[in-house]
């Protein structure tokens, strides 16, 4: 069975609980979602502002303070925030990540190769089992043992080689401060985490993403081979317009095409954007050069008809809040005025206490 453009559209905002708000329990919403990006600290309440019913910041902030979720480099060495249990099973499986950035040409390599690398991780273990560490504490700490390597060296090496989480306040709605780190097996003692399984990665990404192609799997994750993986998993096949072989779960259901799709505001690096080879069924190759910058930052953007169609911003003042909508195309007088209202709901939600404002600008 091929499928249209329009249908992998409506099956990825359906997975992401984007074609209506979900009432669910966060931890619920996060664990089906495949985890959230969190690059930034902010942009998970965003993504769950939009998919979740009544969602408040408190909601996720509780969970980062109690340790059910954690902020850790995974998929395609990136922060993600996720369930505990999925930071214990996920991270040995994208290692394979994290080797490819410490042989990659970068400034770290050549200082980086003059080093017994488990002898730093053990060294930062030990360290840490002490009391957690911000980056500029845990740089210098390791500079002492390891005078002749740069702190930025020495801390790329060991975000690399060890599980460590960004613990609170980071990611904490309204807390500032710069990362501060854990290993994760003793921020997270007494876990109980399944063991590590590339199909079952494989089966959470397709639950939150299909159907969807090996490579867009492999995109998402960062990891290679998962074809191999595929072809022993009890999968239903589909082709895309293009005639490649979709994957999805064998009770997974696919809306119809003609299913609406209401405007939605998604927030900055949101992972619908992110998570495929093929980005195409949610985001034109011109308009996405608008939404990702040259140095990996992500907009919030303009959701109509389940596709990329804008932009936003927002700016702070003493006592007042503006959101700056950027159509990057000609929009309907009633989508325009869909997209002002969510500006104004979610100005209501994220700066309370101030006076709000939504403005329109061209493209």
């Amino acid at each position: 069975m091929r499928l249209s453009h329009r249908v992998l559209n409506r099956a990825t905002l359906d997975r992401q609980l984007l074609l209506k708000p979900a009432k669910m329990p966060v931890l619920d919403a996060v664990t089906h979602l495949a985890g959230l990006q969190a690059q930034a600290p902010f942009p998970p309440y965003y993504a769950l502002w939009c998919r979740l019913q009544g969602f408040q910041p408190d909601d996720l902030a509780s969970l980062l303070l109690d340790r059910s979720v954690v902020r850790m480099v995974l998929m395609r060495g990136t922060v993600h925030l996720v369930p505990a249990a999925d930071a214990l099973a996920w991270r040995p499986l994208v290692q394979i990540v994290m080797d490819r950035a410490l042989t990659a040409a970068n400034q770290h390599r050549e200082p980086l190769s003059k080093l017994d690398h488990d002898a730093v991780a053990k060294t930062t273990s030990e360290l840490l089992r002490e009391r957690p560490y911000s980056s500029d504490q845990l740089g210098k700490a390791l500079v002492e043992h390891y005078p002749e390597t740069p702190a930025g060296s020495l801390m790329f090496l060991v975000r690399a080689v060890l599980p460590l989480v960004q613990i609170p306040p980071r990611g904490v709605w309204g807390k500032a401060g710069q990362p501060t780190y854990q290993v994760a097996d003793h921020w997270l003692d007494g876990v109980a985490a399944p063991e590590p399984s590339a199909a079952e990665l494989v089966r959470r990404y397709l639950a939150a993403f299909g159907p969807a192609t090996v490579a867009d799997v492999q995109a998402w994750a960062g990891v290679t081979k998962l074809g191999e993986v595929v072809e022993e998993m009890d999968l239903r096949t589909y082709l895309d317009p293009e005639g490649r072989t979709l994957y999805d779960l064998p009770d997974a259901t696919l809306p119809d095409e003609d299913t609406p799709a209401p405007t939605r505001l998604l927030g900055p690096f949101d992972q619908t954007l992110l998570s495929y080879a093929d980005r195409t069924r949610m985001i034109s190759d011109e308009h996405r050069k608008r939404v990702i910058t040259v140095n990996g930052l992500v907009k919030g953007t303009l959701l109509v008809d389940g596709r990329v169609r804008g932009s936003w911003e927002t700016t702070t003042a003493r006592g007042s809040a503006t959101m700056v909508l950027t159509p990057f195309e000609r929009l309907a007088k009633r989508d325009i005025a869909a997209l002002e209202s969510n500006g104004r709901k979610l100005l209501a939600w994220a700066e309370p206490g101030k006076t709000h404002e939504v403005e329109v600008v061209p493209g």
